[in-house]
Order: C-alpha cells, then structure tokens, then sequence
C-alpha cells in the first residue's frame, strides 16, 4: 500500500508537460520565412556563379603564351589568332603590337587583306592599318589592343604601357610573349589616327 501511495504522490506533484501545437498562423509564418530564404540562397547562389569569372589560360578573357615562332617578320602580314580573338603584328620599326580582332564601330571581325596590306571590317568597311590605326569608315576610333609582356633571351621583360604603345624589340630575340586578353586598352580620340 505504501508504493500505491508513493505513486499517487508522485503523479500529484509531477507538472504537467504540454507540448502546443503552432497554430496555423505561426505555421504558415514558417513555411514563408523558410521559403524566402530558400529563394534568397538559390538567387544569391546564381549572381555569384554567374558573376564568378571563369577564364582560364588558353581561352578568351585569359592569358595566352606564345612562342617566338608564332611573330611574323618586320612587316609581313599579321599573325591572327581566333580563340584569343587578337592579331599580332610586328611593325616595320621592329616593334611588336597586339590588336583586339574585333571592329570599334559595330563589333564584327576585320581581317587582315593582303593585297590591300590593311585590315577591313566586312560589314560597314572601316580600315585600319597594320598598327591598328584608323585609316576610314564608320569606326569611332583605332583598333584596341591588348596588354602584352614580352619575355626576352638575354633575361629583360618589357610590357605594354597604359597608352597600349608598341614593344620595341630593337634586335633582341624573343623568349615567349603572354597576352593579357581580359587587359584590353581602349583606343581614345574620334577618328584619330592614333
């Protein structure tokens, strides 16, 4: 008799847990903060994959290595390289440029026309010279050009300065050449042969 007494007592002072169940209010508050978030997270997830740059070594938006067999001689035609989307040209003063391969009017591709030795735009016909300079047509301006560094054999390294000026070789004999495509140096002025 005693335990049953002791059982008694101990359900008697025991508290009473209850568990409430969320109303459907609170419920439905749940579900829309767990979905805004859910939403946030997926968005912010595709800006920062979108925006991420993935440009790697090789492709456009990246540096590409060349060697020195891939320069033309002093004043042959331009040396094009489409996955870059650049032409390198070595000028007849022994200097080295690269140009953007793509027309400051409208965006279409100029190629380099032998018999013409000058690059003409196929689509509204602007013409540049062998530098990139604008010669005529409905171009705003000269052909871009890209940041170049020129590694040499004797150990110097020369790299394109902020006007995106020609690299002068001046005889030395070439290691290899990177080419900054994501690092392009817009050509100012209207219609000056720059």
């Amino acid at each position: 008799m005693a335990t049953a007494n002791q059982a008694k007592v101990a359900r008697d002072t025991e508290q009473a847990i209850t568990v409430s169940t969320p109303s459907r209010r609170e419920f439905l508050y749940y579900i829309w903060m767990a979905s805004l978030v859910l939403l946030l997270g997926e968005a912010g997830a595709g800006i920062l994959w979108f925006a991420y740059p993935r440009f790697k070594e090789g492709t456009f938006g990246g540096t590409f290595t060349l060697g020195p067999g891939e320069v033309p001689g002093a004043g042959e035609a331009p040396n094009s390289k489409p996955a870059g989307r650049f032409h390198i040209s070595h000028l007849g003063d022994d200097s080295l440029i690269v140009l953007y391969g793509v027309c400051t009017h409208l965006g279409c591709l100029p190629s380099w026309v032998e018999a013409n030795t000058r690059f003409e735009c196929p689509c509204h016909g602007s013409k540049f010279e062998l530098d990139g300079k604008y010669i005529e047509g409905p171009a705003p301006r000269s052909l871009d050009r890209f940041v170049t560094t020129v590694y040499f054999e004797d150990g110097t390294v020369e790299t394109t300065n902020t006007e995106g000026d020609p690299i002068q070789l001046a005889g030395r004999s070439i290691a290899r050449i990177d080419i900054d495509t994501g690092n392009r140096v817009r050509r100012t002025g209207a219609k000056a042969k720059l």
